[in-house]
């Protein structure tokens, strides 16, 4: 399975406005948890999981993520194609992260907050990688 945004849509009336998202199936999530990094400048790359399948929603702001399919856990070659995203909170898009991927976030916005959920719950697995930000040729 790829990485996929799954669309959200909004209706508003008198009454405000309603975001949802009835696409996406929510039976396996396990765990959720934030991250808002430090400012745009920063970036937290590169880390992922074998096994873990992720997804991610923007509840403020907006984020670039950029995810590496890895073809081998020990020893992942340098220069493995990068697939790009931009999500925003301005829809309630889910960005769907399959296992096997490791994942490169900035925020692009000051403030910016990253929904983040899980198919394990914490130390459930011992599925975490990580690899230096200047590791993949990008």
């Amino acid at each position: 399975m790829a990485p996929k945004i799954i669309n959200g849509s909004s209706s508003s009336d008198d009454r405000g406005i309603v975001s949802y998202n009835n696409d996406f199936d929510a039976t396996v999530i396990k765990r959720l948890y934030f991250i808002e990094n430090i400012n745009t400048d920063f970036i937290r790359a590169w880390q992922g999981h074998k096994v873990e399948q992720r997804w991610f929603s923007v509840t403020k702001g907006s984020f670039q993520i950029k995810l590496i399919k890895i073809d081998n856990w020990d020893n992942p070659s340098k220069e493995l194609d990068i697939i790009s995203f931009i999500i925003d909170d301005k829809k309630f898009d889910l960005l769907y992260i399959p296992q096997g991927y490791v994942t490169s976030i900035q925020s692009l916005d000051k403030g910016s907050k990253l929904l983040v959920m899980s198919d394990y719950l914490l130390k459930e697995i011992n599925d975490e990688y990580r690899f230096n930000v200047n590791y993949f040729k990008i």
